[in-house]
């Protein structure tokens, strides 16, 4: 069994997708800490302001404009990260984007740009950093490493009309899970854990203000795909759950080495229901059973969608 943490005065943590939502609110409490702080953001001028305001906390800061799909940048960044602040001892892969839709509508960019962010940008991370946290750990018994991917609650479920985004997320479960049981194979001073927020206001349901100008589609959205984004931004604005509220869980869920972190405990129905449509067999509960009204809209709404 691992060691958790137990002081996080002068250890350093690595934040991507840290100029808003949950990497900005990780990063101020890491400054309240004693941390030091490497924030890494694709948005240069959100980057800049959030790294001024952490400073201005009094924290050591490094800023670091990274795209996450970008191995290259990614290993660039752990480059940085050690020669400033030594291995960091918490490493949030946090950077994602949102992007709906019927399934089979999704072009061959749409796939790259949220898979090459939200699942290779998490697998970059963990490859890189992964490494340099166990030799840390060799090197000092007292050592103590964590690794958080955010994922969503659609890791562990399949909401339809958000088939990319699902896809995903199911893969970063996926790949904690197996980071988890892993590294207790070889470290009992390495853990880590996977976040699976539900609607929380963080701004995901603009990320496609930062889809890269060669990942972008010149034809206009389809129906299905401006459903999906008016239906995210409208259940992402409206969440009652703050990303500072879901940062404290992170930073408690680290100090007790918690695996799975929830923003909303009472949305594990749904995922109990899907496990049981699993374990006996039958196919997927209809998930608007429980609000039909909004399920018939939606099914209005795409009729004419193809």
């Amino acid at each position: 069994m691992t060691v958790p943490f137990n002081d996080f005065a002068g250890k350093t943590i690595v934040l991507t997708g840290a100029a808003s939502g949950f990497g900005l609110e990780m990063a101020r409490i890491a400054a309240d800490r004693g941390m030091n702080i490497v924030m890494a953001d694709v948005n240069q001028a959100a980057l800049d302001a959030a790294a001024e305001e952490i400073r201005g906390r009094g924290a050591q800061v490094l800023g670091y404009r990274l795209d996450v799909s970008k191995a290259a940048e990614v290993e660039a960044l752990a480059r940085a990260t050690v020669d400033r602040f030594g291995a960091p001892h918490i490493v949030f892969n946090n950077a994602g984007v949102a992007f709906g839709g019927l399934i089979w509508e999704h072009s061959q960019k749409d796939w790259e740009w949220v898979l090459g962010v939200n699942l290779m940008g998490v697998a970059h991370g963990v490859r890189v950093f992964t490494p340099i946290m166990l030799a840390a750990s060799k090197a000092d018994p007292a050592w103590r490493g964590h690794i958080i991917n955010t994922a969503s609650m659609a890791g562990l479920l399949n909401a339809p009309n958000m088939g990319v985004y699902n896809v995903s997320k199911h893969a970063v479960v996926a790949l904690s899970e197996t980071l988890y049981q892993d590294l207790r194979l070889v470290s009992e001073q390495v853990s880590c854990s996977v976040l699976c927020p539900y609607f929380v206001p963080t701004g995901i349901h603009e990320s496609h203000r930062n889809r890269p100008e060669e990942m972008r589609e010149v034809k206009k959205p389809t129906q299905s795909q401006m459903i999906a984004q008016f239906m995210s931004a409208k259940a992402v604005t409206s969440g009652k759950v703050t990303a500072a509220e879901v940062a404290q869980k992170v930073f408690d869920a680290v100090a007790a080495d918690q695996f799975y972190i929830y923003s909303h405990p009472k949305a594990l129905v749904m995922v109990q229901t899907r496990l049981e449509d699993v374990m006996q067999g039958r196919n997927p509960t209809d998930p608007f059973k429980d609000k039909p009204e909004l399920g018939q809209q939606l099914r209005e709404a795409l009729k004419t969608a193809g």
